[in-house]
């Protein structure tokens, strides 16, 4: 199965790191939005994509790399890093879920963890979050991975 998964980690590298720890169980290649091909994503099995949260949302760069795609069919799932808990109400990945079922997608599911933040008022404490990722964020993101993989429905 050919998986890409592209991932914006702009800040302090953790969307990065749960990116490389779901791409060790996927074989997946890790890329930038920049480095992104959009025919190469088309012919995927499954893409997935990723940033960190910015002002709730997920980094408009990802938004770009989908629109950009020509025609997209697949499977693709969603991830993020955040320092504040994702609302139930207002999932921060909704708007890039409904863009990706928009555009031909079969969204399999969405992963997030809490992440180290420095965003403002964070920054004036040295940041919240500080040992996030760690070692059982890493692992549920790996087994989220799992689940794609071997085509059960992951857990929310």
């Amino acid at each position: 199965m050919k998986t890409v998964i592209v991932c914006a980690s702009v800040s302090h590298g953790n969307t990065r790191r749960v990116a490389d720890s779901m791409a060790h169980v996927l074989g997946a290649e890790v890329v930038s939005p920049e480095q992104a091909d959009p025919v190469e994503l088309a012919g995927a099995d499954l893409v997935g994509f990723g940033s960190g949260v910015f002002y709730g949302r997920l980094h408009p760069q990802l938004t770009d790399v989908v629109r950009a795609l020509p025609t997209p069919r697949g499977r693709a799932f969603v991830f993020a890093t955040s320092g504040l808990p994702e609302l139930p109400l207002a999932p921060f990945t909704r708007p890039l879920v409904r863009l990706l079922e928009g555009r031909g997608f079969e969204v399999d599911g969405c992963f997030s963890c809490r992440a180290f933040d420095t965003w403002a008022p964070f920054k004036l404490v040295g940041g919240t979050n500080r040992q996030r990722p760690n070692a059982a964020d890493l692992a549920a993101a790996r087994a989220f991975a799992g689940r794609l993989r071997d085509g059960r429905q992951p857990l929310a």
